[in-house]
């Protein structure tokens, strides 16, 4: 396996046509109090809640590649799915609005939760996207992406019966398929994982594990990638949040091997490098449950710091009690990257309060 430097990575990632949509770097700050509190590793946290567009989240650096490979192509309309809540949903829709492209997002009732425009989707409202609310069998867990992909072809197909030139893009940027023929998902965040890098590197600290919430695989799959290109000895943790690992494991495996590919890069992964927790998953995918309420508490009152109801909050469960188990040593250093999804809070409040009166 051949080690690289960053700036031959990023040679190679400028071959890739960019927008600019994100605020970069987001900072790294260390969570004292937790840290103090639980005992175990240093841990530290990447904000990519602040990147800036529609609140911020880690969409923000995909839809970079995404919107240009739309653009390129001609595109006047881009299409996707995704859950009801769905902070990609908004990001989607709020780059394709700063770039002139019309937004169609099929949103399935994955989660039990009511359709109201509150949390993402009043701001899909607001940025006016043409959204299409569908029911799903597939509860607690994400949609089949065949059956989302052929949904969406045909609406794509409706699209261009009308004279529009749409573009179809999975859920999270994340697999390939529709018009998306490369990992522009994943490519960010090789991107993002030569960024964190150079941002330790600067302070002269190295982090021994990064753990994510891990939804679609893209993210996971690009900062896996990232890590070996650049030779660092640091495990990257995915904590599932609606598929179980050996349904999951499969999906960002490909994506590993698609952006291999794609980048021509001498990089070896073996499945046992692809680290997944399901366990924190729970009742399902979107189901807010005590635990989800008190550690989004706990959080905020420690340090300020807000999670989502769906993705972050079970990740910073996962990492809890993972320091816990000792997975971690006490000389450690733990990056966690806040992924966004924050405007989903509200459309959850009544559940949290319920759950925290």
């Amino acid at each position: 396996m051949k080690k690289y430097i960053s700036e031959v990575i990023e040679e190679k990632l400028a071959r890739f046509p960019q927008v600019k949509l994100a605020s970069l770097p987001t900072p790294i700050a260390k969570l004292e109090n937790l840290s103090q509190e639980l005992g175990g590793p240093e841990i530290l946290v990447k904000r990519d809640d602040l990147t800036g567009l529609a609140f911020g989240g880690n969409k923000s650096r995909k839809l970079e590649f995404i919107i240009a490979d739309a653009l390129k192509k001609g595109a006047d309309t881009i299409i996707t799915w995704a859950s009801l809540q769905s902070n990609w949903c908004l990001q989607l829709a709020a780059a394709a609005r700063k770039h002139g492209l019309r937004p169609i997002l099929v949103l399935f009732q994955t989660y039990d939760l009511p359709f109201s425009y509150d949390g993402n989707l009043l701001l899909d409202f607001l940025v006016e996207a043409e959204i299409q609310v569908r029911e799903t069998k597939e509860k607690g867990k994400s949609v089949n992406q065949e059956k989302a992909f052929s949904l969406l072809k045909e609406i794509a197909e409706e699209e261009k019966k009308k004279g529009k030139k749409p573009y179809v893009v999975s859920v999270g940027g994340s697999a390939t398929g529709g018009d998306m023929d490369r990992p522009l998902g994943a490519l960010a965040y090789l991107k993002a994982m030569v960024e964190i890098a150079e941002q330790l590197s600067g302070v002269n600290k190295k982090v021994s594990h990064i753990v994510i919430a891990s939804g679609s695989g893209a993210t996971q799959a690009g900062l896996l990638v990232g890590a070996k290109a650049l030779g660092l000895e640091t495990e990257i943790i995915g904590i599932c949040v609606s598929d179980k690992k050996e349904e999951f494991l499969p999906q960002v495996k490909a994506i590993v091997l698609k952006l291999i590919e794609t980048l021509q890069i001498e990089v070896e992964i073996d499945d046992r490098e692809i680290i997944l927790f399901d366990e924190y998953i729970r009742e399902g995918y979107g189901v807010v449950n005590k635990e989800v309420a008190e550690v989004i508490r706990l959080v905020l009152k420690r340090e300020g710091l807000v999670l989502d109801p769906v993705y972050t909050s079970k990740a910073m469960i996962g990492l809890i009690d993972l320091v816990k188990k000792g997975y971690f040593a006490s000389k450690d250093r733990v990056l966690f990257i806040h992924t966004g999804g924050t405007p989903a809070l509200f459309a959850f409040k009544n559940r949290l309060v319920e759950l925290l009166k």
